[in-house]
C-alpha cells in the first residue's frame, strides 16, 4: 500500500493564498449555529459575484451546517482533478474545494473559482470515475464561465436562498429579531427559483459538453459521469417534486443522459481504465469519511473479518471516534506495520494517542508525518496545539514555529492563528497576543474589534518594528471600505 501513497501526496504550496476559514479538520469537526459561521465569513464569501454558502433551503430553514476539513480528502479530490486540470489548461492553483458534511448527494461551484462537495457524493460513489466525471462537469461550469454570464443576480437556487438568508442575518445580529433572518431566506428563495432555474438548464449542456471534451482529452472514460447520473435519476424518484439538492442546482434531464450515453457509446477512451492507485484512494477516503461521520455505520459496514486496508483505517477511526482506543490503536498499528511511513497513518495514529492522552507519543506521529508533508498546515496546526498541552519553553517554541509555518500556507486559517496567539500569551508577550487577536478578528469580519485590539497591539509592540507596522496595516484594511 505505502507505494501508492507517493503518486497522489501532491505539494499544495501554490494554494496559500486560498481562503479557509470555513473549514474545520474532520477529526476535531465542530457544527456551528448558521449564523455564526455566517457572519464569520461574509467578507470572504461576497468577494465574488453573489457569494454564497452552500446550503439547500432546509439548511437555511434551520438545520445547522457543518464545513470540514481533511488533508487526505482533499489531496484525493486534487488527485483526481490533476489530469482533469491539464486537460483544461487549467492552474489547480485557482480553484478552491469545500467540503460540506452533508449526506445527500450534490456539488456546485459558487462563489468564484469555488468547488464546494457534499461528503454524501463521495461516500455514495462507488467508483473514482462518478467522482471525477462530477468534477470534471462543474469544471465545465468555470471554464464556461458561467457564474460570470450569471452576474447581476443569484449564481444557483442553493446560493440564492442562503443570500437572502444572510441579507436577513445581518439584520437579525444587528438588531436581535430573529424573523429578519427567515424573511431574509423566504426571499432569496424566491428570487433564486426564478432566475437560477431557467438559466441552469441553459448551462448544464454546455458543462457536460465541456466534461467530455476534458474528459477525452484526459483519457478518463465518461462511463463514470453517466453511472453517476443514473444515480442521481434514481434518487430523483425517491424525492418530492424539486427537493433533489443535486437536480435544484444541476436539472437532470434524459436529454443530458442520453447525451452523455451517446458520448460513451463513441468515445475512443471509453474503455479506458484508471490506474490502481485511483481505486486504492477512493477505498481510503470512503471509509474514513464513514468512519468520522458514522462510526457505529463503519464497524458494521466494515466487519473485522475485512482485512483490507480501507478496513483496518475504517474501524481505526471508528473506534477512536466511539473511544474504543485500545481496539483503534491495535488497527492503526496494523496499516502501519505494513506502511510505516504513510503519513495519514501517522497522523491518525497521533489522533488516537492524543485521545488517549498520550501527548508525548502523538506529538512523534504528528512531527513523523510533516517530515513527509511539510505543506499540510492542519498538522501542523494540530502539533502545535498539543506541544502547547504538554507545555515547556521548548514545546511552546516549537508550537509558535508550527502555527507561523502553517499560516504561510494558509494565511486565513483561524485555529493556527488560536495557536499562535497561546503561545505568545504563555511567553508573556502581550503585544503579540493582542496582534493575533486582532488578525482573528479581522479575518471575521470584526473590524471595528480588530481595529480596537490592533490599537492596543500597536501600543504594546515596539514602535516601527515589523509587528507595529502590521498592527498599523490591520487599522487601514479595517478602514478600507
Amino acid at each position: 500500500m505505502g507505494s501508492l501513497v507517493r503518486p497522489w501526496i501532491f505539494w499544495l504550496e501554490h494554494q496559500t493564498r486560498m481562503q479557509f476559514l470555513l473549514k474545520m479538520p474532520l477529526g476535531r469537526r465542530r457544527v456551528l449555529n448558521v449564523a455564526t459561521r455566517v457572519f464569520l465569513c461574509l467578507a470572504i464569501l461576497f468577494s465574488s459575484v453573489g457569494g454564497s454558502v452552500p446550503f439547500s433551503p432546509a439548511h437555511a430553514q434551520g438545520r445547522d451546517i457543518s464545513f470540514i476539513r481533511d488533508t487526505e480528502v482533499e489531496n484525493t479530490i486534487r488527485f483526481y482533478l490533476q489530469r482533469i486540470f491539464e486537460a483544461a489548461g487549467v492552474d489547480a492553483s485557482t480553484i478552491q474545494i469545500h467540503l460540506i458534511n452533508d449526506s445527500r448527494l450534490n456539488a456546485f461551484v459558487a462563489a468564484g473559482q469555488r468547488i464546494f462537495i457534499n461528503t454524501g457524493l463521495l461516500t455514495t460513489a462507488e467508483e473514482p470515475g462518478e467522482v471525477i466525471g462530477v468534477l470534471a462537469h462543474e469544471l465545465g461550469h468555470i471554464t464556461g464561465g458561467h457564474l460570470s454570464k450569471f452576474k447581476g443576480t443569484i449564481e444557483n437556487a442553493q446560493a440564492a436562498a442562503i443570500a437572502g438568508m444572510l441579507l436577513g442575518l445581518g439584520a437579525a445580529l444587528a438588531t436581535g429579531d430573529g424573523q429578519a433572518a427567515a424573511a431574509g431566506a423566504a426571499l432569496g428563495q424566491q428570487i433564486g427559483e426564478r432566475s437560477f432555474l431557467s438559466y441552469s438548464r441553459a448551462n448544464e449542456q454546455a458543462a457536460d459538453q465541456a466534461a467530455m471534451t476534458f474528459l477525452d482529452d484526459a483519457g478518463i472514460s465518461a462511463k463514470g459521469m453517466l453511472s453517476f447520473m443514473r444515480i442521481l435519476q434514481s434518487q430523483d424518484r425517491l424525492y418530492s417534486a424539486g427537493a433533489n439538492p443535486y437536480s435544484r442546482t444541476h436539472p437532470l434531464t434524459e436529454d443530458r443522459i442520453d447525451f452523455v450515453q451517446n458520448h460513451v457509446n463513441t468515445s475512443p477512451v471509453s474503455d479506458a481504465k484508471l490506474p490502481p492507485e485511483y481505486l486504492a484512494v477512493h477505498q481510503r477516503m470512503r471509509a474514513k469519511l464513514e468512519a468520522y461521520l458514522t462510526p457505529k455505520n463503519a464497524l458494521r459496514d466494515y466487519p473485522v473479518s475485512d482485512t483490507s486496508v480501507p478496513a483496518h483505517y475504517a474501524r481505526s477511526i471508528a473506534y477512536m471516534e466511539l473511544f474504543r482506543l485500545d481496539e483503534s490503536l491495535k488497527e492503526i498499528d496494523a496499516l502501519l506495520a505494513d506502511s510505516p511511513k504513510d503519513p495519514f497513518f501517522l497522523e491518525t495514529k497521533g489522533d488516537i494517542l492524543k485521545r488517549a492522552g498520550k501527548l508525548t507519543e502523538a506529538v512523534e506521529n504528528y512531527r513523523a508525518t510533516i517530515e513527509i508533508l511539510p505543506w499540510a498546515a492542519l498538522v501542523r496546526t494540530t502539533l502545535g496545539d498539543t506541544l502547547l498541552q504538554i507545555g515547556g519553553d521548548a514545546n511552546v517554541q516549537e508550537a509558535l514555529d508550527n502555527a507561523n509555518i502553517a499560516l504561510s500556507y494558509e494565511p486565513d486559517m483561524i485555529r493556527a492563528w488560536n495557536v499562535k496567539g497561546q503561545a505568545h500569551q504563555y511567553r508573556g508577550e502581550t503585544g503579540m497576543v493582542l496582534l493575533t487577536q486582532a488578525e482573528v478578528a479581522h479575518r471575521r469580519g470584526e473590524k471595528e474589534q480588530a481595529k480596537a485590539l490592533a490599537t492596543r497591539a500597536m501600543e504594546a509592540l515596539p514602535k516601527e518594528s515589523a509587528s507595529w507596522i502590521q498592527a498599523q496595516d490591520i487599522i487601514y484594511r479595517a478602514d478600507d471600505k
